[in-house]
């Protein structure tokens, strides 16, 4: 188990905050909020309601902001494994379909509207 508090979502160090981490901390390499369930000590996904806390609230959304009194950052919340994974899934996906960029994006869109508006003419 390891000392250092790595972001749950990009494993990037969060050395530089200091504890207890505050509701509205986010992370400085990937901006998503610490004060979640998936950060904390006490969350479990192999048990009912994925928390080891039974006095705490029942959070439905694991990966946002919430009002939890028992929230502690956890070392080990971070899955290198896991992370591993949806790159491997999210680059597989992008071999798949090509990788398109903002311009086609916003040609493929005028394109449509475009096809859309010849129906009602």
């Amino acid at each position: 188990m390891s000392n250092v508090i790595l972001c749950y979502r990009c494993g990037g160090s969060l050395e530089d905050l200091s504890l207890p981490l505050s509701r509205r901390d986010e992370c400085p390499h990937c901006g998503n909020y610490l004060y979640v369930c998936r950060m904390c000590r006490f969350f479990d996904p192999g048990v009912p309601r994925q928390c080891r806390e039974d006095d705490a609230e029942d959070v439905k959304e694991k990966e946002r902001v919430n009002f939890c009194d028992y929230f502690a950052p956890s070392p080990d919340a971070f899955d290198a494994a896991g992370k591993r994974a949806a790159d491997r899934a999210a680059n597989e996906l992008d071999a798949l379909f090509g990788d398109t960029d903002a311009t086609d994006a916003g040609a493929r869109t005028d394109d449509a509207l475009r096809d859309a508006e010849k129906l009602f003419r």
